[in-house]
């Protein structure tokens, strides 16, 4: 153990694969859809309310609904990303999920 001590460094090569760890992390998404029924405001209250985002963040992502026509608004297990999307539904917002990087 004593000689990796100092300036000498094992020599050992480490990679990473960021997309991979991602997915192993977050595999789905939960995706909102843009519908011309619900006001702007009612959704960036249901951002607010549901997932605890920021006024600022909430109204980013319902801008990217409104202008994209959708948006990515969490990423998570399936069963969280489920969850998330039973609720949006209850709320009236049309959502689905699908699988990160897809």
């Amino acid at each position: 153990m004593s000689e990796f001590l100092g300036s000498e460094q094992p020599d050992v090569a480490v990679e990473t694969n960021v997309a991979l760890a991602t997915r192993v992390v977050s595999p789905w998404v939960l995706i909102v859809w843009d519908d011309p029924v619900n006001l702007m405001s009612y959704v960036v209250y249901v951002f607010q309310k549901h997932f605890g985002y920021s006024k600022d963040r909430a109204t980013k992502l319902m801008f990217e609904v409104h202008n994209d026509g959708k948006a990515a608004v969490a990423h998570g297990s399936r069963e969280e990303i489920e969850h998330h999307a039973q609720a949006m539904h209850s709320y009236g917002l049309w959502a689905t999920m699908e699988r990160a990087g897809e």
